[in-house]
């Protein structure tokens, strides 16, 4: 069955610090919390996904980490997410024996959601909807109607990603698309929790 939640943050480099912007979203609710710090240091994305799993434990936010199976051992995070380039999703679950586990997998276009299907991730990200600059090399961007399609079509939980931001949320809501994800529409804001509770509201005034 489909997930229906709206909101997915991804934590990178925000302007109120990770742990500011991870408690204003354990406050809000929000469904899934991603870290994602490419370019840090293993042993530093490990100390701070330590800490944010215990701002996030015990909560309603699941805490997912960005590519790294050893970080997400290390934390005992509630999930990975995995993007075409990295780690296929068997060797994942393999390496990380233990049920419950959460394993999300970034797909760039209908075939290869469609692939995702032989797979089962627990939900697909699908994008770039819109050009984005907080991904270096990422795909062409997908659009929105295209990105609906793909939701619409795949048979699983999937959650858009790619330069959504509040002015452009709505049309994408409109569009049928039920839960997005954002990086820089949060990150940027030094105060996280009214850039959350703002997408909310556009969100909840677009209810399925």
């Amino acid at each position: 069955m489909k997930e229906h939640f709206g909101l997915y943050l991804i934590l990178t480099d925000p302007a109120a610090g990770y742990e500011t912007t991870a408690k204003a979203a354990v406050e809000c609710g929000i469904r899934y919390l991603q870290l994602r710090m490419k370019d840090a240091p293993r042993d530093e994305a490990i100390r701070m996904a330590k800490t944010l799993r215990g701002i996030t434990a015990g909560t309603e936010t699941r805490f997912i980490v960005n590519d790294d199976i050893e970080v997400a051992m290390a934390c005992d995070a509630d999930g990975i997410h995995l993007g075409q380039g990295d780690m296929p999703l068997a060797q994942a679950r393999a390496r990380w024996n233990q049920p419950g586990k959460i394993y999300g997998l970034s797909t760039h276009s209908l075939e290869q959601a469609e692939k995702a299907l032989q797979e089962k991730p627990d939900y697909i990200g699908i994008g770039p909807v819109f050009p984005t600059a907080t991904k270096k090399d990422h795909d062409p961007a997908l659009g929105i109607a295209e990105t609906a399609r793909i939701a619409r079509e795949i048979p699983l939980t999937s959650v858009a990603i790619g330069g959504i931001t509040p002015e452009n949320l709505p049309e994408l809501l409109n569009a049928g698309v039920g839960n997005f994800c954002v990086v820089g529409a949060v990150n940027a804001q030094p105060d996280p929790k009214t850039a959350i509770l703002n997408l909310r509201k556009i969100w909840e005034s677009h209810a399925f």
